[in-house]
């Protein structure tokens, strides 16, 4: 049986706290393998760390979000289907925000600082949607690689 070598929290319906499957996966497999989470993943992943939710008074839908992505300062179209978010408030020490909508402020991405994790409230895959952010799922496939090169006995 193979292990894993990368793990991702997909997305899906319903309050983010009731898997609590989950939220216990995450931290189990924190630092193991490269971990992405997406739209409910990524709430998953922030629960797993302690990040607080909060219900948004008018959930995030369609395709045409404007997201800011911190680390490369750049701006992205994206598309949501969400009725949570994760409190920027007491995300604690390991948690840095990556991307934040520009309509509302709520958090859009997270990092880990030291385990290679990470994660985002909108959807990046190549299609259907908006193609702007694929370029997530490049860098979660080369930190995968990146992860088992550095992980092999030599």
């Amino acid at each position: 049986r193979e292990a894993p070598q990368g793990l991702l929290f997909s997305n899906g319906p319903g309050d983010p706290s009731r898997a609590v499957e989950g939220i216990a996966l995450a931290r189990a497999m924190a630092g193991r393998v490269p971990t992405l989470g997406i739209c409910l993943g990524h709430q998953v992943i922030a629960l797993a760390f302690g990040a607080k939710l909060y219900k948004l008074k008018f959930g995030h839908r369609g395709a045409n979000h404007p997201v800011r992505d911190l680390l490369n300062d750049r701006y992205y179209i994206t598309s949501q289907n969400h009725s949570y978010a994760v409190s920027a408030e007491g995300l604690g020490e390991d948690l840095l925000v990556t991307n934040v909508h520009l309509n509302d402020g709520t958090v859009e991405g997270l990092r880990h600082k030291y385990l290679p994790i990470s994660t985002l409230q909108y959807h990046p895959e190549a299609s259907p949607g908006p193609h702007d952010c694929r370029y997530h799922l490049d860098r979660f496939a080369e930190e995968v690689i990146r992860f088992a090169r550095e992980q092999r006995p030599a």
